[in-house]
């Protein structure tokens, strides 16, 4: 059977998309297509390096091997022109984490750290539970549907309290993978007002031609200088609960203040099986990746092949990531909790709901096509069983 039809069965173990079901969406009667990561098996290289480390029969600490970073190293020159050296680097269990260590090591309570929504609702909660000021620069919306940066209104939010800006690139929820004169014009302001860069790549392996994955720092020196890298294997090759990713920071000054905080942390160096899937993925999985990029790309052509059909769902398939950004208003829903409703109990299926990405994401939902064939069948079924009564 080919890789991407085959179906792992996700509902005896704890996987966080299925066993929540039941209290996130009032019942298990739902396909969730929610929490970004994939039902599709990790590739194998991964499972047999990962296997291998298990049969060793002591699980002390361990050091993260020079040989992962140097992997790693390898990849993102290859795939993206981006030059990393290892003292730059360093190991963190999430993206999230590190987003707070940021936050905490370059700024200081009250201050204020930009968002740009609809996003990832975590960088809007760090920001906040952190004791810093959120400020909100929203995406722009035009009229066929594309999201830009919206630089005016940044402007205009800028204070001397303005220290940390935090970047998706490519953009969860909206998909956009931006341009390197996008990136310019926002690196420009940022530099000029003296505003550090946190820049969530995390998705930058997950880009569909012609679309090309700009990194934030190989813009400039200067920009390099000033910027917090976050990557990693977890969306890419689905080795999200290895629980590993890596920050990377040029500078000498900001790689300190950022240790004094990581250090009082403790992050230490992560799990024995990180280790081993973190190098096997970079060094032996391009070829599945590729693979893998080829059916994500059929999944989104065959959901905006159903919606054409049908009034009421506008969407545009991603630049980048496997998240499709739904825009429901025109399904005439009074509320957020209607559409919700209707996806849950019409639809059958599990999704996030747009508003818990901002307000921006109001009357919107994103739905996760990271799935098999036959699941996505299934969930095209559903759907399209779902708008023809309504």
């Amino acid at each position: 059977m080919p890789l991407f039809d085959r179906v792992p069965d996700r509902h005896t173990g704890n996987a966080e998309k299925y066993i929540l079901r039941k209290k996130l969406f009032g019942t298990e009667d739902v396909l969730p297509m929610w929490v970004a990561d994939m039902d599709i098996e990790t590739p194998e290289c991964v499972r047999d390096a990962v296997l291998r480390r298990a049969a060793q029969p002591v699980y002390g600490y361990e050091e993260m091997p020079e040989s992962a970073f140097e992997a790693q190293m390898a990849c993102m020159k290859k795939r993206h022109g981006l030059t990393l050296q290892r003292e730059w680097l360093r190991y963190s269990h999430s993206v999230v984490a590190s987003i707070s260590t940021a936050i905490m090591a370059f700024t200081a309570p009250g201050d204020e750290v930009i968002v740009q929504p609809p996003i990832y609702p975590p960088f809007m909660k760090q920001v906040v539970h952190n004791n810093r000021t959120l400020v909100t620069n929203p995406l722009q919306r035009d009229g066929d549907g594309d999201y830009r940066f919206d630089l005016d209104d940044l402007k205009s939010k800028i204070t001397p309290r303005t220290k940390l800006l935090l970047l998706c690139s490519p953009h969860n929820p909206v998909g956009r993978v931006w341009t390197r004169g996008e990136l310019e014009a926002l690196a420009a302001l940022c530099l000029e007002h003296g505003i550090r860069v946190f820049a969530d790549e995390i998705h930058s392996d997950l880009v569909y031609a012609p679309h090309r994955h700009v990194p934030f720092a190989s813009l400039s020196d200067e920009v390099r200088d000033s910027t917090v890298t976050a990557v990693g294997p977890g969306k890419t090759f689905n080795v999200a609960g290895l629980a590993i990713s890596t920050v990377a920071i040029a500078d000498e000054a900001m790689r300190v203040r950022f240790d004094e905080v990581y250090e009082a942390i403790h992050f230490a160096q992560g799990m024995i099986f990180g280790h081993a899937g973190f190098e096997a993925a970079y060094r032996e999985g391009e070829a599945w990746l590729d693979a893998l990029l080829v059916h994500l790309a059929k999944n989104a052509e065959t959901l905006e092949s159903l919606l054409q059909r049908y009034d009421g769902i506008d969407f545009h398939p991603p630049e980048g990531t496997y998240l499709a950004w739904l825009d429901c208003r025109g399904l005439g829903f009074e509320s957020d909790r209607e559409l919700r409703r209707f996806f849950v109990q019409k639809a059958k299926l599990g999704l996030s709901p747009g508003i818990s990405f901002g307000r921006e994401g109001s009357g919107f939902m994103r739905l996760n096509f990271a799935v098999p064939t036959p699941v996505m069948d299934e969930a095209l079924a559903r759907l399209e069983k779902a708008l023809v009564n309504l």
